[in-house]
């Protein structure tokens, strides 16, 4: 059985013509969750909204995922997404959210941090990357938010935030620090990875203020809940 989610999405707009119903996504990153090869598990989830994947799943897997519960998808770039399918110019994988850019799924916001430099030769760590893609991404909402776009982004990140969810005895599993400086800045109300395996960490969703770190190693079933009307 997959784990279960819920959030209260701070933003009563993208349900505005929903009657109350919950924006239900599918978060999926790293490993492959046999029991969604199954319709009758797939159906057991219920409808979806669509599919968010944070990274070091095979091109066939996502496109695989998007076909069968038929749902648009957003998806970032992992560490080991390169070479084959993920060549530059392939056609066969699922179009990925570069990192630093906004894209929109069910009216959500959601900000992309691919693994930093996941294009360039090789595939170890590139703080210096991190940053210029942290940077972009604050610079875009503040763009938007000038030009009166203000509205809560949900980040999806391969690696996590360092300190939060990551294995500081290992250092290419450690996150971030500039991931940690765009959530202090951002506050976002949540924030999905992938990047480290569950069984190497303590906890798989970390409080860090008003943000939800959640790995979803695996698969997750995420509900966003419509904000609670304030007591009379």
């Amino acid at each position: 059985m997959i784990r279960r989610l819920e959030i209260d999405w701070p933003d009563a707009r993208p349900f505005a013509d929903r009657a109350g119903r919950s924006i239900r996504l599918l978060a999926v990153s790293d490993v492959v969750d046999p029991a969604l090869e199954q319709a009758a598990n797939r159906a057991g989830i219920g409808p979806i909204d669509g599919i968010v994947a944070c990274g070091d799943l095979e091109a066939d897997w996502l496109t695989f995922l998007g076909d069968a519960f038929a749902v648009p998808m957003v998806h970032v770039r992992g560490n080991h997404d390169r070479g084959g399918a993920w060549r530059h110019g392939a056609t066969h994988a699922p179009s990925s959210l570069e990192s630093g850019h906004i894209d929109r799924l069910a009216g959500i916001a959601i900000g992309g941090l691919a693994w930093p430099g996941v294009d360039e030769p090789g595939n170890a760590r590139r703080p210096w990357r991190a940053w210029f893609d942290s940077i972009g991404l604050a610079r875009r909402i503040a763009v938007r938010r000038f030009t009166g776009r203000r509205e809560p982004i949900l980040v999806i990140s391969h690696a996590p935030p360092e300190g939060l969810g990551d294995v500081p005895t290992d250092r290419y599993h450690q996150g971030f620090s500039a991931y940690r400086w765009l959530l202090e800045r951002l506050r976002p109300p949540l924030w999905l990875h992938g990047h480290t395996t569950t069984a190497s960490v303590p906890e798989l969703t970390v409080e860090a203020g008003p943000t939800s770190v959640v790995n979803v190693t695996g698969a997750v079933l995420v509900e966003l809940r419509p904000p609670r009307a304030a007591p009379a």
